[in-house]
């Protein structure tokens, strides 16, 4: 891709604020699952994940509060990037 003022060259802008994680996954894990912390470990949150198994996931106020999370889009992984493609 070429810069259309001055034709210098530019990279492709890479899309860096998605992940290969999807929603639907992570949203059975967390309904399922969810006081076992799997969605956790499922985004690579593993220490969030060891604190919902302690916890039962938040006696199932943080499991709900992820469950919303995950089904509107705003989840992130462990990296940061948006879980918002759901297959």
């Amino acid at each position: 891709m070429s810069c259309p003022h001055c034709g210098a060259q530019q990279l492709a802008p890479q899309n860096q604020t998605t992940t290969d994680k999807r929603i639907l996954p992570a949203a059975l894990f967390c309904f399922f699952f969810g006081f076992l912390g799997v969605h956790r470990f499922y985004v690579g949150k593993v220490g969030t994940g060891i604190l919902q198994i302690l916890t039962l996931g938040g006696l199932g106020i943080w499991v709900l509060i992820d469950f919303i999370m995950i089904v509107v889009g705003s989840f992130k992984d462990s990296d940061g990037k948006k879980i918002n493609l759901w297959t």
